[in-house]
């Protein structure tokens, strides 16, 4: 005799699992019943997630508007408010942090083509010799090295995982000129793989680039259509799944997997402020000017000190941990000189310019 007890009648197709089964009706064990319903929910939550993340890629991709955009309403520009910025360094040591793509240099369809122009060159060269200057990047440090090519500043790549500062010793004697700092060594075999496999993944994806940044991998998608968006996500959420010691962060039109130790462009401040001899010092006044959403950690650790201004690079409004707002690389390079200008005059004993 068959016991009908452990076997339920399941219109198949009625539930919404006609991807699991054929679409006919089939007599399941509970179990059997469960497994069903159990894949089903693992592939709506894969589904769910991949969604989510193509969400937050249009999030961080705003639409390209006109240069004669108002600036950010909430935020003044730190072009007319520069005599509050240096007011605010009186007997205070002026350190800068500057990010690299679209701060300056422009953001542009092919990474690799990122060049800042030979006049942002000469503002950092001549911020350099005023002020401490580091450069923070989302990009491998020999890369933005290549880019600025200015040997007195200090490089911070990999979102602050890879730090090395420059060869001659900087004007505070407190400081560590030589400082090489690499907090995710371990993580270096890990990311060649992942970096490998996204390569092998995305070839097929339209205008897809996945740049090795040695401690993370930089999948842009600024090229890609997107309607290709969603499979672009899947193929990233696809090789990630098999690291859980990596997570997903964004940029603008940038898909990064990093490291899940807690370090970000805010901890690399803070690393490279206490290398200068200021880690707890109010004599010092940080700037930092960024314009990608892994700034604002950095932006954050200013705010939450009391200490120092963080300027946001852009033309669309949005929330942030930021101060000010410049709205373009040629506003950045226009407050470097500035500030430049102010210090020369300071020293010689004249009125601010």
């Amino acid at each position: 005799m068959t016991n009908q007890q452990n076997v339920v009648a399941v219109d198949v197709k009625s539930l919404g699992l006609r991807n699991l089964l054929p679409p006919v009706t089939k007599s399941l064990s509970p179990t059997e019943l469960k497994m069903l319903f159990m894949k089903r929910f693992e592939a709506e939550k894969g589904d769910n997630k991949i969604n989510g993340l193509v969400d937050s890629m249009r999030a961080s991709s705003p639409t390209r508007i006109k240069s004669s955009s108002p600036s950010i309403v909430h935020h003044p520009s730190a072009l007319s408010m520069l005599e509050q910025i240096v007011g605010a360094s009186k007997g205070k040591q002026i350190v800068m942090f500057l990010d690299y793509d679209g701060t300056l240099s422009p953001i542009v369809e092919d990474p690799d083509q990122a060049f800042m122009s030979t006049e942002m060159r000469a503002a950092v060269r001549d911020v350099a010799r005023y002020f401490p200057t580091a450069i923070v990047t989302g990009r491998c440090r020999d890369k933005v090295y290549s880019f600025v090519k200015l040997p007195g500043l200090y490089y911070a790549g990999s979102h602050g995982m890879d730090i090395k500062g420059p060869s001659k010793r900087c004007k505070n004697k407190k400081s560590n000129p030589g400082i090489l700092f690499q907090p995710a060594s371990e993580f270096l075999p890990m990311i060649d793989e992942v970096y490998k496999a996204l390569v092998e993944r995305t070839k097929s994806i339209g205008g897809a680039k996945v740049e090795n940044n040695k401690f993370c991998v930089s999948v842009h998608f600024r090229r890609v259509d997107e309607k290709s968006w969603g499979a672009l996500a899947e193929q990233v959420r696809s090789v990630l799944n098999q690291y859980p010691k990596l997570k997903l962060t964004q940029g603008r039109k940038v898909l990064e997997i990093r490291p899940t130790i807690k370090w970000d462009k805010g901890r690399a401040l803070e690393f490279l402020l206490a290398a200068l001899g200021y880690g707890n010092s109010n004599d010092v006044l940080p700037i930092y000017i960024g314009d990608d959403r892994t700034d604002e950690d950095a932006f954050k650790v200013l705010r939450d000190r009391g200490q120092g201004f963080g300027i946001i690079v852009s033309k669309v409004p949005k929330e942030t941990n930021a101060s000010y707002t410049l709205q373009e690389p040629s506003e950045v390079k226009e407050f470097l000189r500035r500030l430049v200008d102010w210090k020369k005059y300071a020293q010689g004993g004249g009125a601010a310019p």
